[in-house]
C-alpha cells in the first residue's frame, strides 16, 4: 500500500472527498439515537479501486481491490469509519471490529468541515426568530411572504399534475415514464430526492385497462371541444380563483378594520373597562327612569278610569 494513505492528514483529505457528492453513495440511518450516514463495504472498495473521473489528482493511484481494502482498513483504524450491523429496520448497532469486510456496513464517523453546518444552523435560528416576530413585520413583507407561499404551493401542485399527465400518456403506450421518481420518497435526503431526473421502463399494466383509460381521456377531450361554454366557464373560474388567491381575498372573511387592527393587542385596557362600566350604569339608570315613567302613566290611566 502506498505510504500516502497511512498518514492521518491524508486520510482526512480522502474522507472529505468520499463524503462529498462525488464519493460513493451513502444512506441515512439511526445509530445510538443519532442520525448517521452509512455505506456498504463493497461499494467503497469498488469506488476506490475503479478510480472515477472526479478522482483528485493529488491522491496516488490505488492499484487493485486488495490495496483498496488496506486503505479502507486504515480508515477504520483511525476511527474515521465504524463497523455496524442492522438491528432492525432503520436502526444500526455498532460493532467493535477493526477488520474490513466487503459485506459489512460502515458508518461515517468523520463529519468533515462543519462551517456550512454552522451557517445553516444560524440561518435556521434566525428564520425561527423571524417567524416568531411575524406580527410586527411591515405589511409589505407580509404581502410578499403570502405571494411566495402561494407560488410555492402552486408550483408543487403543478409539478404533481405534470408528472401525473406525462405518466398516464406514456403508460397508455406501454411504458412507465416518471419525472423525478424519488421526489416524495421520505427515506431519502433533499439532494437524493431529485436524482435521477427521470426513469423510463416497460410497463406491466393490462392492455384492457389502458384502453379504458384512453377512452376516458378521449371522452374528456371531446367534452371540452363540444362544450366550449362550460369549459370556458371553468377556465374563467380558475383564473378568478388565482386572482383571489394572490390578492389575499381567501385569507378570511373579517372586515377591513379587523385586518388593519390584526396586530393590535386584543386585551382591553383599564380605561376601556371603566368606560364600559360607566356606559352600562348609564343604560341601567336610563332603563329605571323609563320604567318609573311607565308606571306613573299606568297609575294616571287607572285614576282617570275611576
Amino acid at each position: 500500500m502506498n505510504p500516502f494513505y497511512t498518514e492521518s492528514s491524508n486520510l482526512l483529505l480522502l474522507c472529505s472527498h468520499l463524503r462529498s457528492s462525488s464519493g460513493p453513495p451513502s444512506r441515512e440511518s439511526v445509530l445510538l439515537n443519532k442520525r448517521v450516514l452509512y455505506l456498504k463495504g463493497e461499494k467503497l472498495l469498488t469506488y476506490l479501486s475503479d478510480r472515477p473521473k472526479k478522482w483528485p489528482k493529488k491522491f496516488p493511484k490505488i492499484e487493485d481491490r486488495l490495496e483498496a481494502t488496506e486503505v479502507a482498513r486504515q480508515l477504520l483504524q483511525h476511527n474515521l469509519l465504524l463497523r455496524a450491523v442492522k438491528k432492525e429496520k432503520g436502526i444500526l448497532q455498532p460493532v467493535q471490529s477493526k477488520d474490513f469486510e466487503e459485506d459489512g456496513l460502515y458508518v461515517w464517523v468523520y463529519e468533515g468541515d462543519q462551517t456550512m453546518s454552522n451557517v445553516l444552523t444560524a440561518v435556521l435560528i434566525l428564520g425561527f426568530l423571524a417567524c416568531v416576530c411575524f406580527p410586527i413585520w411591515p405589511s409589505v413583507l407580509k404581502v410578499w411572504v403570502w405571494y411566495l407561499s402561494v407560488t410555492l404551493l402552486l408550483g408543487i401542485i403543478g409539478i404533481c399534475v405534470v408528472r401525473g399527465l406525462v405518466f398516464i400518456v406514456f403508460w397508455i403506450l406501454g411504458r412507465d415514464f416518471w419525472i423525478l421518481p424519488n421526489l416524495f420518497d421520505e427515506s431519502l435526503g433533499v439532494a437524493e430526492s431529485f436524482v435521477p431526473l427521470y426513469t423510463f421502463q416497460k410497463s406491466s399494466g393490462s392492455l384492457i385497462f389502458r384502453a379504458c383509460i384512453l377512452s376516458l381521456i378521449a371522452i374528456s377531450i371531446h367534452w371540452a371541444i363540444s362544450q366550449p361554454t362550460e369549459f370556458d366557464g371553468m377556465i374563467s373560474a380558475q383564473r378568478d380563483f388565482l386572482d383571489d388567491l394572490y390578492s389575499g381575498n381567501l385569507l378570511s372573511d373579517m372586515s377591513q378594520q379587523g385586518k388593519e387592527d390584526i396586530d393590535k393587542p386584543r386585551m382591553k385596557s383599564l380605561d376601556d373597562l371603566l368606560q364600559e362600566l360607566d356606559e352600562s350604569d348609564e343604560e341601567e339608570a336610563g332603563e329605571s327612569v323609563i320604567d318609573h315613567l311607565m308606571e306613573e302613566d299606568e297609575r294616571e290611566g287607572k285614576g282617570e278610569e275611576l
